[in-house]
């Protein structure tokens, strides 16, 4: 079964930046989204207060899908934090990294993420805010 998690309309949202020797695409968006039968295929929870941090990392030279590591945290504009587990999703050659965090209507997280591969580290961050559909 394919992640598909985004309709044409969606991947446009989807960010990308270099860092070091990856190309790291990232989006996050609202579960409600998410197909619901791709949703319980992958266990995901898809309610109007739950979003989605989706993560592949490539190869910058071959495009390769690279497996990594990823731990990180997602910090409101009240300080508060909330601990992302990632979970991997090898579908083909394509490797996605999927978490999982409740919010409230516009509320506002800075992501940031360490993404490790044996002694090769680098640090993702970027920001987003969530509306309640």
């Amino acid at each position: 079964m394919s992640v598909g998690l985004f309709s044409a309309g969606q991947v446009s949202a989807e960010q990308k930046k270099q860092l070091g020797p990856w190309d790291v695409h990232y989006i996050a968006m609202p579960s409600t989204l998410i197909d619901p039968v791709i949703a319980k295929a992958y266990q995901l929870e898809r309610t109007k207060f739950q979003g989605l941090v989706n993560i592949s990392v490539l190869n910058s030279g071959d495009q390769a899908a690279q497996q990594v590591s990823i731990e990180g945290v997602a910090k409101n504009l009240l300080g508060q934090q909330k601990e992302l587990v990632f979970r991997e999703v090898v579908e083909g050659k394509a490797i996605y990294y999927l978490a999982q965090l409740p919010y409230r209507n516009e509320e506002r997280f800075t992501f940031t993420l360490q993404i490790k591969q044996g002694d090769v580290s680098q640090q993702l961050q970027f920001t987003h805010t969530f509306y309640v559909d």
